[in-house]
């Protein structure tokens, strides 16, 4: 059993103490179970509802009566349950091992300009879904050129991926932006769309109290989405911030510190700090 944050509950086998019905009155230890018992309920409603998914398109794409452009998109919508699944349960995983201290940023030698782009060219086939035709993803470097730097590239890319899951989650016309930048030893990335997700999307990255942001807004896939996020950044020495982009879209901001390579210089880019817009 896990609390909000991951944490293990009750692992000496001990027994509960007796529940009391006043939430405000409750104990360190009832709290967390309760607050345990609503984040698990969420992401088992959203499990079921994608393994329910998975299981009806499997049946009818074994049924007579329809076309094969039909059993295709049949198809599809069984590879997108199942993705968002194993994402789901992976990152609700990944948040509990953060918070449980059995991870850490394991720093490795990475080409900038290869490492974006290939993150960025995974990014642009996902978007030639049909789905996405009214999307446009926009794609900036505000450094020039390249250069190497020690970081841990696959929490950065976990990031840049559970980020723009979101946005395509919140955005269904217009655009999304995704640039990074290098200055004083630092990487400093930027997501942004225009959608209608700032709301949400502040109040998980804002939140103290996972269980009282799910009551006002009940999306277990962004919770869980944005709460590795903020965890992966706080292990990676960095800063987060999310800023409304446009009316309703939602701009989120990330710099970590980096190691610079052999003999790499970088200057410190002026644009590093200022708010990016289309």
């Amino acid at each position: 059993m896990f609390d909000t944050s991951g944490h293990p509950i009750n692992l000496e086998g001990t027994s509960w103490p007796k529940k009391n019905t006043d939430p405000a009155k409750a104990s360190g230890a009832e709290q967390s179970m309760m607050n345990s018992t609503t984040l698990l309920k969420g992401l088992s409603h959203e499990m079921r509802t994608h393994m329910n998914a998975v299981v009806a398109f499997s049946y009818i794409m074994n049924k007579d009566g329809y076309s094969e452009n039909e059993r295709s998109e049949f198809g599809t919508q069984v590879m997108n349950s199942c993705e968002q699944l194993i994402g789901l349960f992976d990152n609700f995983l990944d948040t509990a091992i953060i918070e449980a201290g059995n991870s850490k940023a394991e720093e490795r030698a990475v080409r900038t300009n290869v490492f974006f782009d290939e993150l960025f060219s995974e990014f642009r086939s996902i978007m030639r879904a049909e789905k996405y035709a009214d999307l446009m993803l926009v794609t900036e470097n505000q450094f020039p050129g390249s250069a190497e730097i020690m970081v841990d590239s696959y929490k950065i890319a976990r990031v840049l991926r559970n980020l723009f899951q979101n946005a395509l989650h919140t955005t269904k016309s217009g655009y999304i932006k995704i640039g990074y930048s290098l200055g004083g030893n630092r990487l400093n990335c930027y997501i942004l769309d225009s959608g209608q997700g700032y709301s949400i999307t502040k109040e998980f990255f804002q939140t103290d109290d996972l269980n009282c942001s799910l009551g006002r807004f009940p999306d277990i896939y962004q919770a869980i989405n944005i709460a590795l996020s903020r965890k992966l950044i706080g292990l990676l020495r960095g800063e987060i911030r999310v800023e409304c982009n446009g009316l309703k879209g939602t701009g989120i901001y990330f710099s970590i510190p980096v190691t610079i390579a052999g003999n790499n210089r970088i200057g410190l880019n002026k644009l590093s700090n200022n708010k990016i817009t289309i």
